[in-house]
């Protein structure tokens, strides 16, 4: 990113996540705020005797207190303006000169030293007006300029650290003899933690004992408390209600749900897009032709007769009104507080150019399990086809096969077994039929249990009378290559899907359901929802395929997935998005995460990204524009017509310019 005041590079601003640890970024912010605020006073009282002194400021107010020595007590005093209040410029135009990277430090950095030059060799027998009352206030203005958005960039940024302070510095750990109090950061995997009422959880882990609602919003985005009990995950951050638990840790704080969120924010706000390249290069052309412009003008003043100090005046006022600081924040600024702001919505920015490229979408391809769907699969009836076999019995050996499994369809089947108080059979050479089904030996006997398609494709004939209800999965349970029977699952539609299809729909974006599912339940669930059309009975490999298809007709195709057989489509889509609760955050191959699987969170996500788009550009548009009506005048342009910039209101226009950028950027919102 670009640099920030006082030569502070923005990429910088988060390298120490850890609140325990030395001086974290908040802190040398804070510092650097400080610093700026300091200098500014002190700058501020000498600047008024310093203006007292100067020739042209007695001459406008008619009186003369000029004595022997007072220029050079103007000198002293406008010395330490100069060295003192502007150092953090003169130092940011050597680090600038260095990693020859000249920007906004170097043009200040050049003008006040110009002007500072020019006035001491004044003093020193040159003849002409010195401008050190214009020295002094240019610089106060740049310092109040600067900590006036050092402070706005610092709210961008502070969201972040609320974020790294949601941890708890200590947790209570539960020894044999007694509960001893640790910090967070030295707890590892299988200790066992208490929580009480009202505090927060210091580590992500299993609920061993007790139960309590918690408050997960700050990191999920999900206000509602939710209920959690024994054997539940509890994530790190989540703020307890007024009962308490035990917690075994699932793994040490540095790899908490939390820790990783910080991490994605961190790196989402250091990464750049195409907008922000877009504001870098224009930056750098800006500084070009700041100085261009700037020794311009000083040669057509000198050399068309006027004196050197309105030509250096001129020069000076140029160089600090084209300074392209307000445009070196423009994208920045947007960025730290869109991707802070996400994460406080539970969306995680993974990739800046796929969040920022959400404003191009024109068709979503939702996975139906888990997004539109609630994702729990209920064993909604259960039939034998052999009379040796009653439906308990089928049910128990299917249950088999399915403990191995994470697919929804198991965890349903595995409720009911739970329901009935049914043992579950150990399986031997357990094997999964991609996108199929799953095969195993189970006392004695070869046991399938796989989908439709798996019937189809082998030339089984289905049962007679066999019909499947519109929303019903079905599964088959082969005993022996032979068909046992089968067992029907349904699945609920999430109440919030239809909303979400209908805000997409005024968007004008188009849905489509993509699913393993059969065309039955893909049909009745498409047009419970008023989606524009599905794609059903897919394998994991032919999704990648669907998506292509989608992007060969000139769509800009988002995916969202629950990313393990997703992954492919994720990675092939314009904008992969994963969708998963709680700490899954795998999908390696999204740009974006969801950190609930709720559909109205991705139509946030894409108004959202429109929004945060609208303000670089608003931006970007702000801090151009004003360079091309100000850079004019500061030039002279309407000088015959007694117009004409002083360099200290060319300071406030640019302070102005920057500090608009800056409240822009801070109204962004996340509309829910």
């Amino acid at each position: 990113m670009n640099k920030m005041p006082g030569g502070m590079d923005h990429s910088k601003m988060h390298k120490d996540h850890d609140p325990h640890m030395g001086m974290s970024e908040h802190d040398h912010h804070t510092m650097m705020i400080a610093d700026f605020k300091k200098r500014f006073y002190v700058v501020l009282a000498l600047t008024l005797p310093i203006m007292l002194l100067s020739t042209m400021i007695q001459r406008f107010m008619g009186v003369n207190w000029q004595f022997t020595g007072s220029s050079y007590i103007l000198f002293a005093l406008s010395s330490v303006v100069f060295v003192y209040g502007g150092w953090p410029f003169l130092t940011g135009l050597v680090d600038e000169v260095k990693t020859k990277n000249p920007g906004m430090m170097f043009l200040i950095g050049f003008a006040i030293t110009v002007a500072y030059s020019y006035s001491v060799a004044i003093v020193f027998g040159l003849k002409g007006m010195d401008f050190f009352w214009e020295l002094a206030t240019l610089i106060l203005i740049m310092l109040l300029g600067h900590w006036i958005e050092m402070k706005s960039v610092m709210g961008a940024s502070n969201e972040l650290e609320l974020l790294v302070q949601l941890m708890p510095a200590d947790a209570h750990m539960v020894m044999p003899d007694m509960v001893h109090d640790v910090k967070t950061d030295t707890l590892k995997e299988n200790d066992i933690i208490l929580i009480k009422p009202g505090e927060k959880v210091a580590a992500d882990g299993i609920i061993l004992e007790g139960e309590s609602y918690l408050n997960e919003s700050m990191l999920t985005g999900e206000s509602q408390p939710v209920l959690k009990v024994k054997g539940d995950k509890v994530i790190a951050g989540s703020i307890n209600g007024n009962g308490s638990f035990k917690v075994t840790v699932s793994h040490a704080a540095k790899d908490s749900y939390l820790s990783q969120v910080v991490k994605l924010v961190d790196d989402a706000q250091k990464s750049k897009s195409q907008t922000q390249l877009l504001a870098d290069t224009a930056a750098k052309w800006l500084t070009v032709i700041a100085l261009v412009a700037g020794i311009g003008t000083f040669l057509y003043w000198y050399l068309t007769g006027q004196t050197l100090a309105f030509a250096m005046e001129r020069m000076v006022t140029v160089i600090v009104i084209c300074c392209p600081h307000a445009l070196g924040l423009a994208v920045p600024l947007v960025v730290a507080k869109s991707t802070a702001l996400s994460a406080k919505h539970g969306l995680l920015i993974k990739n800046r150019t796929a969040f920022e490229n959400a404003r191009k979408i024109t068709t979503i391809v939702f996975d139906k399990t888990g997004t539109l769907t609630v994702g729990k699969f209920e064993v909604s009836k259960v039939v034998s086809l052999n009379e040796d076999i009653k439906e308990n019995e089928l049910i128990r050996l299917a249950s088999a096969l399915e403990q191995k499994s994470e697919h929804p369809i198991a965890t349903g089947i595995l409720q009911k077994v739970k329901d009935l108080k049914l043992a579950i059979p150990p399986a031997e050479n357990f094997k999964a039929i991609t996108g199929q089904g799953v095969e195993a030996i189970v006392e004695g006997k070869k046991l399938l249990v796989v989908s439709p398609g798996y019937l189809t494709e082998n030339k089984l004939t289905l049962p007679d009378g066999f019909t499947a209800n519109d929303t019903e999965t079905v599964v088959f349970v082969l005993i022996d290559q032979k068909l046992a029977g089968y067992i029907a699952l349904s699945d609920e539609i999430r109440p919030e899907s239809a909303e979400a299809i209908k805000t997409l729909k005024q968007e004008n974006i188009k849905s489509i359901l993509l699913t393993g599912d059969n065309s039955k339940v893909a049909a009745s669930v498409s047009k419970t929802l008023g989606m524009d059309s599905f794609i059903a009975e897919v394998l994991p490999h032919q999704k990648l395929e669907k998506i292509k298809e989608l992007q060969s007709k000139g769509e800009f195709v988002a995916m969202t997935g629950d990313g393990v057989n997703d992954a492919p489509a994720l990675a092939q889509a314009d904008i992969g998005i994963a969708v998963g609760s709680g700490s899954d955050i795998a999908a390696e191959t999204a740009g974006i995460v969801l950190v609930n699987s709720n559909p109205k969170d991705i139509v946030s996500l894409v108004l959202f990204g429109k929004a945060t788009y609208r303000k670089m550009i608003q931006n970007l548009i702000w801090a151009t524009g004003y360079n091309v009506v100000a850079l004019p005048l500061a030039a002279g342009v309407l000088y015959n017509q007694g117009i004409v910039l002083s360099p200290a209101a060319g300071a406030v226009l640019m302070t102005v310019s920057t500090v608009v950028v800056a409240i822009n950027a801070s109204m962004l919102k996340v509309k829910d």
